[in-house]
């Protein structure tokens, strides 16, 4: 089994041959978008330095404020087809620190609650432009697999069968679940009762009743106690918890730990047919797209096409399958499949 990154680097289609890599300094191989949590110099400069990839993520620490006058309006071409304007500037920024540290691009833009939203890429042979389009349109992606799961069924469950998993294979190590479980209850615990202890300071009994007033103190006290003890585990889990691995390989883990997995063969098949069913219908969404029919409507008018009746009509004796659709129930419609099938019979 080859590992991830040996996979990308041979499977990812339309690379740089090695001369144009030589040739152009700034030229990468390919890129890879990362959320928020994937910010990480020290792995962008790896990538870049030892695969010649191009990381880019938003940056978790912008900063200073840049002026207004840097930003300009650009047009960007959205990935399902859409066209859309935006603005945005640019210019080299210092991410990370000490010998993680690395001159990346910035791009930024400013959103319509006044907050600047910032990218981070090294990326450094690629338009700015396209450097936003890419991470500020990352919705469409979350969108696509969320539209999946609505209507072709993306998550459904396609094989029932079991088959165990390779030994190097990594999971989540157990003892650290473990671990961060008890962090985790410890934190909330202790949370929960520092508030009851600020809650008895902001009201205090007073010692003109001297029996509500020892009350208080012994409940002060109690508090008091338990948020130190709760403060002493916590600290001791968390430094405990940095010296055990988050993650560990399948081989590694003791019998009663490791566990199976569905198989995959038939889920990615049938995944591949409803994505490629998917691409096929955003694909022809632009050919419907008009003044009067926006995305959203063309998108309903191809689903409502591909559940309705149709008569296939074979002429064999010219070599033709022939497909009747039967008309829909508004004549705006009809005229918008029309220019849809007129392209389609072109193709």
């Amino acid at each position: 089994m080859r590992h991830s990154s040996e996979r990308l680097l041979e499977d990812v289609p339309n690379r740089p041959d090695e001369k144009q890599l030589e040739d152009n300094p700034f030229l990468c191989r390919f890129a890879m978008v990362f959320d928020r949590a994937g910010y990480s110099p020290s792995f962008f400069r790896a990538m870049w330095e030892s695969h010649r990839i191009a990381c880019m993520t938003y940056h978790k620490f912008p900063k200073d404020c840049w002026p207004a006058e840097w930003f300009v309006e650009h047009k960007v071409a959205i990935p399902n087809g859409e066209k859309g304007s935006i603005r945005l500037a640019e210019m080299g920024s210092l991410a990370g620190s000490g010998k993680d540290a690395m001159w990346m691009r910035e791009v930024r833009k400013p959103t319509k609650y006044g907050h600047r939203t910032s990218l981070v890429s090294t990326g450094y042979g690629m338009d700015h432009v396209r450097l936003a389009a890419c991470m500020f349109t990352r919705w469409c992606r979350e969108n696509f697999f969320r539209y999946m799961r609505q209507h072709f069924e993306i998550d459904l469950l396609a094989e029932y069968g079991v088959e165990d998993l390779p030994d190097t294979e990594r999971a989540v190590n157990p003892r650290w679940r473990e671990m961060d479980r008890t962090r985790n209850w410890l934190t909330g615990r202790l949370r929960c009762r520092r508030a009851a202890f600020t809650a008895l300071d902001m009201h205090p009994e007073s010692e003109e009743d001297p029996e509500k007033y020892r009350e208080w103190v012994r409940k002060k006290a109690e508090l008091l106690e338990e948020v130190e003890h709760l403060e002493k585990e916590l600290e001791d889990v968390k430094a405990e918890i940095k010296g055990v691995p988050k993650h560990v390989e399948m081989g590694e883990l003791d019998e009663g730990d490791k566990f199976q997995g569905l198989r995959s063969g038939r889920k990615r098949l049938l995944d591949a047919v409803k994505m490629i069913a998917w691409r096929s219908e955003t694909a022809m969404a632009p050919i419907l797209t008009s003044p009067t029919v926006n995305g959203a409507d063309a998108g309903s008018i191809l689903q409502d096409l591909f559940v309705s009746d149709a008569d296939i009509v074979p002429e064999n004796e010219d070599g033709i399958l022939r497909v009747r659709v039967h008309n829909a129930p508004l004549p705006a419609t009809n005229r918008s499949l029309a220019i849809l099938f007129e392209e389609l019979n072109k193709t």
